[in-house]
């Protein structure tokens, strides 16, 4: 199953199941297949993927997995621009 994810300001992301659902649950909306990132909670879900990532980095020992730095920049990114442009993010299956 595929996530995308939707902004006004933004291309759409899409991402594998298993992936998303991570990055979902570090953000504290575990087990939404649908939902929404009003623009005044955004800043708490970039704050909680950096957080996770500095965390991943700390106790990393290196393998051939995608690193969660590397997974998860895409949707920072558009977390990002949607916060400077005060727009919202949805997403879906």
């Amino acid at each position: 199953m595929l996530y995308k994810f939707k902004s006004k300001v933004t291309g759409d992301l899409i991402m594998l199941e298993p992936d998303a659902k991570r990055l979902l649950k570090i953000m504290g909306r575990e087990n939404q297949v649908k939902g929404i990132f009003l623009v005044e909670q955004i800043p708490a879900a970039i704050e909680a993927l950096q957080i996770a990532v500095a965390q991943e980095e700390q106790g990393r020992v290196e393998t051939k997995q995608v690193s969660l730095r590397q997974r998860s920049l895409p949707i920072l990114k558009m977390l990002g621009l949607c916060l400077e442009k005060s727009a919202d993010v949805v997403w879906g299956v």
